[in-house]
């Protein structure tokens, strides 16, 4: 989740689904994608974060430094193959286009780095939650298991959608996406719902980066249950949750009604 500072305040990218996609076609996500084998391996003498350090900041039980480690490379790796952006480094346009050209084929992603003289720069992401989708699917047939981190935009870099999988990246006000997904204008799925809900209480990139450190990423296991006809979807807080702690403000639960996923107490709810 790449942030900025707007001329209005708080900002987040997001880039729209391939209608033809078959996960979440058309839907406005945050950049992201799978981790892969070579995303663990790492010359970890490049890293900026050790192994131990990115096993800390997760702070899953069970989680080995390795896996820690690759999550932190694939999050860098695919918001690069993404959007373009190379978080956490100052890289000109010409920088960028070597790395691009370095990447290939049987070449991991940290060795495209270092041909190109760049350091992976994992020490600007910062966990912020992780999602594990019900057993029950309310989405998609598809199950995962995501982490999401939070990032400073890069100064000086321009974000552009991969034309492969996405047909356009946007900077938006987390108020103005939710108000955009209300009226219709764009499709949004339950995690980016949720979080767009939570960054629209928030002002600025400092206040994103600030409330990242001040707590361990937030374990979220959506409970799905049908009530009157309609699929609902609960989080920790809630009083149907398993879980009673809440991880966030605002509203518990989304119902999908109105062929669209609404929070009791509608738009107003989500903006706090």
């Amino acid at each position: 989740m790449v942030v900025r500072d707007g001329h209005g305040g708080l900002e987040v990218l997001l880039v729209r689904r391939h209608g033809n996609s078959g996960v979440l076609g058309g839907v406005h996500v945050f950049p992201g994608g799978k981790l892969d084998p070579a995303d663990r391996a790492v010359d970890l003498a490049w890293l900026d974060r050790s192994p131990a350090e990115c096993l800390q900041v997760l702070a899953e039980p069970g989680l080995d430094a390795d896996t820690a480690v690759g999550l932190h490379m694939a999050a860098l790796r695919e918001t690069f193959e993404e959007c373009g952006l190379l978080i956490g480094q100052a890289a000109a346009p010409a920088l960028l286009q070597q790395v691009r050209g370095h990447c290939g084929p049987g070449t991991g992603f940290d060795t495209a780095l270092r041909r190109a003289g760049l350091r992976p720069s994992v020490a600007g992401l910062l966990p912020w939650s992780r999602w594990v989708t019900p057993r029950v699917p309310s989405v998609t047939n598809k199950r995962f298991d995501t982490r999401f981190f939070v990032a400073a935009a890069p100064a000086g870099q321009l974000a552009e959608h991969c034309t492969f999988e996405a047909t356009e990246a946007v900077w938006l006000a987390p108020r103005t996406g939710l108000e955009r997904y209300w009226a219709g204008e764009i499709d949004l799925a339950p995690p980016q719902i949720m979080t767009l809900s939570q960054f629209s209480r928030l002002g600025s990139v400092a206040e994103v980066l600030t409330a990242a450190r001040s707590r361990p990423p937030a374990l979220v296991a959506p409970e799905p249950f049908d009530e009157d006809g309609c699929r609902v979807i609960c989080y920790p807080g809630d009083p149907r949750h398993s879980v009673p702690e809440r991880v966030w403000a605002g509203p518990t639960r989304l119902v999908y009604r109105n062929q669209r996923f609404e929070a009791d107490g509608g738009l107003a709810a989500l903006l706090g």
